[in-house]
């Protein structure tokens, strides 16, 4: 990966050319642990077989002349044996857990350090569910591939090895029946393997696509229930689980089909008829066949265990590609750790700027721009109003000041610098966004507050910017105060108090650049007017783009741009644009109009913070706060505010 948004200082650098170096150069990364495992398993092989070995020789000497010390020698090396094969198999497993713990644990840290550096636009294709099972068991299916997958595939290649080197060290002649069935053996987990490899893959992905659509049906429950949708999701879901079902009936029947034990079967045969020729011509003695065939029966763990050890490498290594998938994959942005860092004054210029949202604008060419020759200046302190329809390019045009996307044509200059040579985290620290949309962590509000002071803000300071905010009150009135954690988006806050926390956590982190994106939609009036005049305070002396529907806020903003299907149909100020803009007549009037009507926001002529009709609240021209129409604040035709006069 080129290019990224975020990295770690000092970060490990893995091999990433496919998932079995990648894997490898994880567990390379701690050579003590694969050394002492690998010792470990040989040492353990080593000492059962030689234990098996002085069982054959106590036979020959019970049945050649029973000696009782002897027996009692040989007894007490086998106890040995044993012993030292438990304390080496002990050290092995115990080297291959920490391995597998380590490398599911940097693995997961390594794709999440890798998803923090990746650009919105890749975020914007990713479904959370699918990546959610990428990063949870995908991750945890390296672990079972090493412990015990692995683990079991070595073992059994030195429960094959050191047995068949102990054969040829018996009488080589003993050979024959297990090197074929090796030799057959072989061929027949290779068609397993290949046989299994495409359902594993198979598998992974299905798992994805199932945790999807239950992320996607959880997050949108809210929808689902509005429009009486449960049904139909419950079918989609049972769909995508039925589908992951069939792949593990296809995983079954490749299993059933596993035919390495039936070759032990008739190899375990052939060896027995073998060694009972042998000694019956006087070749082998009744110690050296029950060695033998002690020997033999150490194949037969090998052979069974690879139904099992196989299939967990197989989904580890389709786990690992669907990771490795995830962390090569192309980000647009880098962080530009060597570019500009310094204070912002904030001046904000677009120079020729034209956007289009990845893909879709390189296959629809100049149709597929959201964004086309856009220029304007913001000089530092200026409040900048964009207005326009829905689907104008307002929010996505206040989305390349801070890099969330970079412009396809033309530049986005801060302080003259275009934003590009800016290092993208001193880009960031210095500019905040507020957008109607807020997204709250499920922490405490204290810590959903000092979320972009990295941890730096004092519990005073937390505060002040909650009373600048107007949230002290309501927070206190919490049962917790500031220390109550809010549920996940803050669904437990109304939609004001999701706005106020996030007002107070831009206002914490004292930005020089400031984008409003309709930041106080969900806000009462009387809590508008409080949070405007707090707000007016902290602008002083910061660049802010302003996007809203409340002529209030516009009307006072130094700069007025009109954006008209991705244009900039105007510029200037209120007066300005009244006598100039046909286009800003019209949205000034849809805007009055809509408040002047049933429930939407806008202005009074005559009566200060008030509403002319029945219902919407707006803000007047020459009077205090008050009504002069039935309406008030409310519903059409209901009277929810107290009439002023």
């Amino acid at each position: 990966m080129s290019q990224r948004e975020f990295t770690v200082a000092e970060e490990y650098r893995y091999d990433r050319r496919s998932p079995l170096r990648w894997i490898f150069s994880h567990i390379w990364r701690y050579p003590h642990l694969p050394l002492t495992a690998v010792a470990g398993f040989v040492t353990g092989s080593a000492l059962y077989s030689f234990a098996l070995t002085r069982v054959g020789a106590a036979f020959d000497l019970m049945l050649a002349r029973p000696d009782l010390g002897a027996l009692f020698a040989i007894a007490m090396t086998i106890v040995f044996a044993r012993i030292g094969h438990g304390m080496a198999g002990l050290l092995a497993w115990y080297a291959t857990e920490f391995t597998a713990q380590r490398l599911e644990r940097d693995a997961r840290d390594e794709l999440y350090v890798s998803l923090l550096g990746k650009s919105q636009t890749f975020h914007n294709r990713q479904k959370v569910g699918d990546v959610m099972a990428r990063a949870t068991n995908d991750v945890q299916q390296l672990n079972f591939m090493i412990s015990p997958g692995a683990s079991l595939i070595y073992i059994s290649v030195t429960s094959t090895v050191v047995p068949l080197a102990a054969i040829a060290l018996l009488r080589w002649q003993l050979l024959l029946v297990p090197l074929i069935f090796l030799a057959a053996f072989i061929p027949a987990v290779r068609r397993y393997s290949r046989e299994l490899n495409p359902i594993t893959g198979r598998l992974r992905f299905q798992f994805g696509a199932l945790n999807a659509d239950l992320a996607e049906a959880v997050s949108g429950i809210e929808v689902v229930k509005a429009y009486a949708q449960e049904a139909q999701e419950q079918g989609k879901f049972s769909a995508a689980a039925r589908r992951y079902r069939d792949l593990f009936v296809e995983q079954g029947r490749i299993q059933a089909r596993y035919l390495p034990l039936l070759l032990y079967g008739l190899a375990f045969g052939l060896a027995f008829g073998h060694a009972a020729l042998l000694f019956l011509n006087h070749e082998l003695t009744v110690g050296e066949a029950v060695t033998f065939l002690g020997l033999v029966s150490q194949l037969r763990f090998p052979t069974f265990i690879s139904l099992f050890s196989f299939m967990l490498v197989e989904m580890g290594l389709a786990g690992a590609e669907r990771i490795l998938d995830l962390i090569n994959s192309e980000t647009e942005l880098d962080e530009n750790t060597d570019g500009r860092r310094a204070p912002i004054s904030g001046e904000l210029v677009f120079d020729g700027v034209s956007f289009g949202y990845g893909e879709v604008a390189q296959a629809a060419g100049a149709r597929g721009l959201n964004l086309r020759g856009i220029s304007f200046t913001a000089r530092p302190g200026e409040t900048v109003a964009i207005v326009g329809q829905t689907g104008a390019g307002k929010t996505t045009l206040t989305r390349l000041v801070n890099r969330t996307y970079d412009t396809t044509v033309g530049r986005v200059l801060v302080d003259g610098v275009d934003v590009r040579e800016w290092s993208l985290d001193a880009l960031r620290a210095q500019i905040s966004t507020i957008e109607q949309d807020i997204f709250l962590f499920s922490r405490s509000i204290a810590d959903n507050i000092a979320f972009g002071a990295a941890g730096q803000a004092t519990r005073e300071q937390i505060e002040q910017a909650a009373r600048e905010a107007q949230a002290h009150d309501f927070i206190s009135g919490l049962p917790d105060g500031y220390d109550t954690v809010v549920g996940e988006r803050g669904v437990t806050l109304s939609g004001g108090q999701r706005q106020r926390i996030a007002i107070a956590r831009a206002f914490l982190t004292n930005p020089r650049i400031l984008i409003l994106d309709d930041s106080t939609s969900a806000i009462d009036s009387a809590t508008e007017d409080q949070i405007q005049r707090a707000m007016r305070r902290i602008l002083k002396g910061r660049t802010t783009l302003l996007i809203t529907h409340r002529i209030s806020q516009i009307r006072w903003a130094d700069r007025i741009l009109v954006l008209r299907g991705g244009e900039l149909a105007a510029q200037g100020t209120h007066d300005e644009l009244m006598v100039q803009s046909e286009a800003y007549r019209r949205i000034f009037a849809r805007y009055t109009s809509g408040d002047r009507g049933t429930g939407g926001h806008g202005d009074g002529e005559t009566r200060g913070r008030g509403d002319t009709g029945t219902g919407g609240h707006g803000a007047g021209e020459t009077g205090g706060r008050g009504d002069t129409g039935p309406g008030g604040q409310g519903d059409t035709g209901t009277v929810l505010a107290e009439q002023s006069s």
